[in-house]
């Protein structure tokens, strides 16, 4: 009786443990199950971080026209038909695009700075004396080739810029009352002083006789009524992979010249020989934009990549 009665016992013993057992894993099972109710879902987590993090790490779009922007830089091109002006608030912009019977015109635009113009500057009066030498068929550091006028000069290295005054035009007046309107063609180099400018015989001839040799002078910019549009040339050897450009037949000197990549404008570096350099070949053969001192720009699209071609585009700068 004594070993039934232990034997109950221990019976008992393990139903309670038994029983205590499976409440206490049914009373886990609920926290447990509480507490996946009450917290967020671990996967729906990571992705809302990974989201921001990824939106923190994307680049921000850019427009294009950021890209190389100097210098200017400014804002893109209002477009407008053939020949015509669109006035904008602070700018104004011509857009060329060529036709099969017609070369381009443009529409203009100005950035909102002030002159983007170099030494030579508008409505400024210089001092300086002007000399003479044989320009022969005229043509000069400005790689403009030879001139069918030779009322031209050049300018002294200072006020050249690195070819900045290339295709100015510049009145000179002498003590005596003479005057004559030159076109900047060439670069005087050192003993030139600067404020000097070497003229053609031809035009040296208009202030005084050639045997004077040098004389006092007093010169200006002009902004000319000239008879030709703008042309554009590329320079021999150029290709998708290396490019010179160059414009011609300027009313008012330049400033910059632009040609439009896939990441937008992208200005080009000008030379002493007044060719502008593209040295990766990016942009040779798209759409070119110039800007002159003024500020004003004008668009040029279809320009053909033809090495030493003179393409005419049909417009020209505005006359100040």
């Amino acid at each position: 009786m004594k070993e039934t009665r232990q034997a109950a016992r221990q019976r008992r013993r393990r139903r309670r443990l038994m029983v205590g057992s499976a409440t206490a894993l049914v009373v886990t099972g609920l926290l447990v199950c509480l507490v996946m109710t009450l917290q967020p879902d671990g996967r729906g987590t990571t992705g809302r971080n990974t989201a921001v993090a990824d939106s923190r790490g994307a680049p921000s779009p850019t427009s294009p026209g950021d890209e190389h922007s100097p210098a200017s830089p400014a804002a893109p091109s209002t477009t407008s038909s053939p020949g015509t002006r669109t006035p904008t608030p602070g700018a104004t912009s011509r857009t060329a695009s060529p036709t099969t019977s017609a070369p381009p015109s443009a529409s203009p635009s100005r950035p909102t700075t002030a002159s983007v113009a170099g030494r030579i500057r508008p409505r400024r009066t210089y001092r300086g004396v002007a000399t003479v030498y044989k320009a022969g068929v005229g043509d000069g550091a400005c790689s403009y080739g030879p001139s069918d006028d030779m009322m031209i000069a050049a300018m002294n290295t200072t006020d050249y810029e690195t070819s900045k005054a290339c295709g100015a035009y510049v009145r000179l007046n002498a003590a005596n009352g003479a005057s004559v309107t030159v076109r900047i063609t060439n670069e005087c180099p050192l003993p030139c002083a600067p404020g000097q400018l070497d003229l053609s015989e031809q035009a040296f001839a208009k202030l005084a006789p050639i045997s004077t040799g040098r004389l006092a002078i007093t010169w200006s910019l002009l902004s000319p009524d000239v008879p030709r549009a703008i042309s554009i040339r590329y320079k021999t050897g150029s290709s998708p992979y290396w490019c010179g450009i160059q414009a011609l037949g300027h009313r008012n000197p330049l400033a910059r010249l632009e040609v439009r990549t896939r990441g937008g404008w992208r200005q080009l570096t000008r030379t002493g020989y007044n060719y502008f350099l593209s040295p990766d070949g990016n942009g040779c053969g798209g759409a070119i934009r110039i800007t002159d001192i003024y500020g004003e720009r004008l668009t040029f699209n279809g320009i053909a990549l033809r090495p030493q071609a003179v393409q005419p585009t049909g417009a020209q700068f505005a006359q100040h």
